[in-house]
């Protein structure tokens, strides 16, 4: 893979590079459009794969939020195009890293020293790069470690680069007036904390020794003398990525065993700790040679307040979305409906989000669930597909619901599809053993 020699920082650099896109995009649309002319029956297929093509090459290079923002779109696998989702999920781990001149250039400003300086060896070429940080193996008195680097000038920025991407997502997300802000602050608050790896070592210290008794789960050690705000060291786990290991054949008991450790880390976070790892994408997770889970990155953790906790587990019991009366009020507390609402708006936002609830909620309605079944990913795919060409909702404002929906919504779609990729049937109280 190509490496890069050089990361535009500047706003108005980085700017350049984006409204260059933006040019390709357009250029896209008006061949698809031509084509149209002449072949009337031409699907927005090659379209969507040009786009996405070219979106992705441009954000790639710039690293950092804007690229970060590809990475939680492509966790959205029933809102966008195929074509988007399988070019953007490469942001997760896998995207041109820094040649070897620059991080040994980047390592020395943040650490003070070069990295052959400091241990024993040093991988000269990154194992895998992300959008705000590259992975090198080095070793130091015999043990093996995993050294994050931050991309230079990503942390800075944070601002304008959702300032560019903000236009993209408002008309995606159908968001309208400054009612929308506090989406984008959420946003540009988490980014905020994921740049800053101090705060990143001390989360996974953290969330590692509540969650060691968790049977089939491990984590490695981190080393807070080898890490400072941008460089962050831990011990080297050996493992294949979970995006690897289910391409490969494995049974349906350890699709549900990896399954059941996956559902009860997350339940066990969400409602003992009440804060959750906010990023599962399978880059984020190892399967042991010994067929034991292990997560490897705690950048982004949700804390969720109990304002928003209550009445967004409330929602989930089927008595309460039986129940209009409870069921609006709990609609009402979340910022989903508002006072301001047309009466058109309420009856169209209660009953989407009665239907999309019903759907999304059912693992919590039985003690057992198959992540595997095509009848809820069907149902998923078709309400997607429904309101997603609804006229009705493009004339609606679609500021529903309240900031922490942002991470919540995307931890629960991540884990969804990470457990309908093991195939696997979980047991949905089994967490519950180990909140004592």
């Amino acid at each position: 893979m190509k490496t890069l020699d050089k990361i535009p920082k500047g706003k108005i650099e980085r700017a350049g590079k984006l409204v260059t896109t933006g040019a390709k995009v357009g250029g896209n649309y008006l061949k698809y459009y031509a084509g149209k002319v002449v072949n009337p029956g031409l699907s927005r297929e090659q379209l969507d794969q040009d786009n996405a093509e070219d979106i992705y090459d441009g954000l790639k290079s710039l690293k950092g939020s804007a690229l970060k923002v590809a990475q939680m779109l492509s966790m959205e696998k029933n809102l966008l195009p195929r074509a988007y989702v399988e070019k953007f999920s490469l942001a997760q781990f896998s995207v041109p890293p820094l040649s070897a001149p620059l991080v040994r250039k980047t390592f020395k400003k943040y650490q003070g020293q070069y990295p052959e300086e400091l241990f024993d060896t040093f991988s000269k070429d990154s194992i895998n790069a992300a959008s705000i940080g590259q992975v090198h193996k080095a070793e130091l008195n015999g043990k093996e470690l995993a050294v994050k680097i931050q991309y230079p000038g990503v942390a800075e920025s944070i601002s304008s680069d959702l300032a560019l991407v903000k236009p993209f997502a408002i008309k995606m997300f159908n968001l309208q007036g400054k009612d929308s802000d506090k989406y984008f602050k959420e946003v540009e608050h988490k980014l905020v904390e994921e740049t800053n790896y101090l705060l990143e070592l001390r989360q996974s210290q953290e969330i590692t020794e509540a969650c060691g008794h968790i049977p089939g789960l491990r984590f490695p050690k981190y080393y807070k003398e080898l890490s400072n705000e941008r460089i962050i060291t831990m011990d080297w786990m050996h493992g294949t990525h979970l995006s690897d290991y289910v391409r490969k054949e494995f049974s349906r008991e350890t699709g549900d065993r990896l399954g059941q450790t996956l559902w009860d880390f997350y339940m066990f976070q969400i409602h003992g700790l009440k804060k959750v790892h906010a990023d599962p994408h399978p880059g984020n997770f190892l399967v042991s040679e010994e067929g034991e889970l292990i997560a490897i990155d705690f950048g982004c953790i949700k804390t969720v307040p109990e304002e928003f906790y209550t009445p967004y587990f409330e929602l989930a019991k089927r008595e309460n979305l039986e129940n209009d009366e409870v069921f609006h009020k709990k609609l009402y507390e979340l910022e989903i409906l508002t006072k301001t609402d047309s009466d058109e708006e309420l009856k169209f936002f209660t009953a989407l989000f009665k239907e999309m609830l019903g759907i999304f909620t059912l693992p919590f309605h039985s003690d057992h669930f198959d992540f595997s079944s095509d009848d809820f990913w069907g149902r998923i795919a078709d309400l997607s597909e429904r309101y997603s060409k609804d006229q009705q909702i493009r004339k609606m404002n679609g500021n529903r619901g309240s900031k922490h929906f942002l991470y919540m919504n995307r931890t629960f779609f991540g884990l969804y599809n990470l457990l309908y990729d093991l195939k696997a049937r979980v047991d949905t109280d089994n967490y519950k053993k180990y909140l004592d």
